[in-house]
């Protein structure tokens, strides 16, 4: 199916595997085979990509059987990142924008498929599954039941077993690191659902020890939402210095 996305994109839905997908164009008088894969909430605080779009960039997204990030979401993702450059002429290298559960989902897909990605979009990313849903650590965590029950039916494990788990999205920095692959991180101070110190500033700390290219917002008496900056220019001017 075909229609406006914002009133302004062409956009085209359609099944992939049995899952819903959705491709969205830039105008034709700027387009270019760059695009931003969202990984999750798609639709959700857009200003960032929307003005990607009017940049030249293709805007895609592929429905998760979970939030979690694990392989049967991971490996969907660089099929149809195969299937959208041999459909569509979109570039072998992709801008994961990653929300929330969608950052742990980004973190894990560039962790797993560096070579399908230019630079990391991280916004409040959930890092530490410790940390979210199940507030082990030192910070304030509002979740509950149902995001416990997520996670654990998604990771296949008991609570018990979560302890010793080595699949964190914290547990895969190493390899964004290897490969040299850039990021830039938005969070809020004040985070009571994915506490930063808990979770994307692991990151942050893992980074600042590299030379790999790196550049984080953070916003003062912010909770976990709004995502984004008010004005994304400092993150567009990172995505467009790097994504080549």
């Amino acid at each position: 199916m075909e229609k406006l996305w914002k009133d302004e994109f062409r956009q085209i839905e359609f099944e992939f595997e049995g899952r819903y997908a959705t491709l969205i164009f830039p105008p034709e008088d700027v387009k270019t085979s760059h695009w931003m894969l969202k990984t999750e909430y798609f639709g959700a605080f857009p200003a960032l990509e929307i003005q990607l779009l009017r940049r030249g960039y293709h805007l895609a997204y592929l429905k998760n059987v979970n939030r979690i990030g694990t392989d049967i979401d991971t490996d969907a993702k660089m099929r149809f990142a195969k299937y959208l450059r041999e459909a569509y002429g979109v570039s072998a290298k992709c801008v994961p924008v990653g929300m929330s559960c969608g950052g742990l989902q980004a973190v894990g897909f560039a962790a797993k498929y560096p070579d399908a990605v230019s630079v990391l979009y991280l916004d409040a990313p959930v890092m530490n599954f410790l940390s979210w849903p199940f507030g082990m650590g030192d910070c304030v965590v509002n979740c509950g039941e149902a995001q416990y029950k997520e996670v654990l039916d998604a990771l296949g494990m008991t609570r018990s077993e979560l302890i010793g788990f080595r699949g964190h999205p914290i547990d895969k920095i190493p390899m964004l690191i290897e490969h040299q692959i850039p990021v830039v991180m938005v969070y809020g101070d004040s985070d009571t659902v994915v506490p930063y110190p808990e979770n994307g500033y692991v990151l942050e700390k893992a980074y600042r020890q590299t030379s790999v290219p790196l550049a984080v917002f953070g916003k003062v008496g912010c909770d976990h939402h709004p995502h984004g900056l008010a004005d994304p220019a400092p993150i567009i001017d990172f995505i467009l210095k790097y994504d080549q």
